[in-house]
């Protein structure tokens, strides 16, 4: 198998693994502040990593030095300043809202990457991108309001977790990845908790019975070994291997995923523009995987140009 197309599978499953567990995270916030779970969460998963380093890829400590240590923290910061304004905008905007306006990274990726990068998107990445927008909107919105100051910081957290995607493909393929990535969470895990002293009554979430409660340890170890550890190792491993456009499209999988999920484990209905809006992401991701001359629409008018 080519490795391309194996990464992006790699992807997918990282994108599976998010969109299953988006329940158990929903459910450990009812009792555990969001920046404490996401402190907790990503520092576990970093001494994980630490641990995997010391035991399996000790050689690659040897190449820790500052440049590494400044990739890492600029990428996790961006995967931070994402996680932060999400969970600000849901106190003051809908969740189809922001699931909406966070799927907009789809559309941002590629366009950073022409500014950033210089890497402009092929033709059928282009139509991947428009068909899978129109499935997140269908998906995700199920009522249309006035903007609120909630929507910019979800917006800038679109903006964020573009910026991680494409910094991630920027300095994976110049750096270790077991230590990049666990940098990077360490990161994370670092800011998270310190927000949550600044910004969080921090004396609930040392309560023993709240951290030893069932759904927050069931929350905190899946999401902490496979949503943070494996998928950022993999996402880090993996991307160097396709473009940020297509790991954007693949991501977008996620709120798919995560309604599949709801819909067999929560009971949550599916309405039919929810149905419309799954297929047409799914669509917008094959659309990217395919040669320009694959996709009727464009075969079509490449032979109207001839």
């Amino acid at each position: 198998m080519k490795k391309p197309i194996f990464a992006d599978i790699s992807l997918l499953l990282v994108t599976l693994i998010w969109g299953t567990t988006f329940i158990l995270v929903q459910n450990a916030i009812d009792f555990l502040p969001p920046f404490a779970f996401n402190g907790i969460r990503f520092f576990i998963a970093a001494l994980l990593l630490i641990l995997c380093l010391l035991v399996f890829e000790r050689k690659q400590l040897k190449q820790l030095n500052l440049k590494i240590i400044g990739s890492g923290v600029f990428i996790g910061f961006w995967l931070f300043l994402g996680y932060v304004t999400q969970t600000i905008g849901l106190l003051y905007t809908t969740t189809s809202k922001a699931g909406f306006i966070t799927g907009l990274n789809v559309v941002l990726v590629p366009l950073f990457s022409m500014f950033l990068l210089k890497q402009y998107p092929t033709k059928s990445a282009i139509i991947g991108v428009l068909t899978a927008t129109i499935g997140l909107f269908l998906l995700t919105m199920t009522d249309v309001s006035a903007l609120n100051i909630g929507d910019g910081f979800v917006l800038i957290c679109a903006i964020s977790f573009a910026m991680h995607i494409i910094l991630t493909g920027k300095f994976s393929s110049k750096y270790p990845t077991l230590l990049l990535t666990a940098i990077q969470i360490l990161t994370v895990g670092i800011l998270s908790i310190g927000s949550s002293f600044i910004f969080e009554d921090w004396k609930k979430s040392l309560r023993m019975d709240i951290l030893f409660s069932q759904d927050v340890i069931i929350a905190l170890v899946i999401t902490s070994v496979f949503a943070t550890a494996i998928a950022f190792f993999i996402q880090t491993n993996f991307q160097k291997y396709t473009t940020a456009t297509r790991v954007a499209l693949i991501f977008a999988m996620e709120p798919v995923f995560a309604a599949i999920v709801g819909y067999f484990w929560a009971h949550e209905r599916l309405s039919i523009s929810a149905l419309l809006g799954c297929s047409l992401i799914f669509m917008g991701m094959v659309f990217a995987e395919l040669p320009a001359n694959k996709i009727p629409l464009l075969k079509k008018n490449k032979g109207l140009e001839n």
